[in-house]
Order: structure tokens, then sequence, then C-alpha cells
């Protein structure tokens, strides 16, 4: 009897657990973010940047910079990495 009991309530309660909410699915074009003349849209650690020359840049990204045109190997003086 005690069995029964147990496997009733255990059937109970999956029947009460509301399926999960599927995502919306995302939009057919995602936003693009929008770069003055001087600037060229990239993405760079999956982030979309605007590029351009003497600005900040992330050594480990190297790579990706040069899909742009870029380097990321200009140090200063305070040891910041610089776009060239």
């Amino acid at each position: 009897m005690r069995r029964f009991i147990v496997a009733a309530i255990a059937a109970l309660g999956l029947v009460g657990v509301a399926p999960a909410a599927t995502p919306a699915a995302p939009p057919a074009s995602i936003a693009r973010k929008t770069c003055s003349g001087s600037f060229t849209h990239g993405v760079i650690g999956g982030v979309q940047k605007c590029l351009r020359r003497g600005e900040f840049c992330a050594h480990g990204y190297d790579r990706q910079y040069r899909r742009y045109g870029f380097r990321c190997v200009s140090r200063d003086a305070r040891g910041n990495y610089h776009l060239t």
C-alpha cells in the first residue's frame, strides 16, 4: 500500500510540472552597431566594436584585429596596447 501511495504522489508531481517555455527565436537581422565614418565596424571577442588606428585594444585578440586590417602590437609608455 505504501509503495502505491509513493508512486501516486510521484506521478502527480510529474504531471504538475509545467514544460519549460521555449526561448523566443532571435530576430532575423541582428542590429549592427553603427560606427561613424572614420571607424571600421568589427566583431572582436564576440562583441561588436568600432575600430580605428590609435584606439585601445586587447593584445590577446591581435589575430581578430588583423581581419579588419589592424594590428594590436604597439604599446605606449604605460604598457597599454593601441591599434596600428
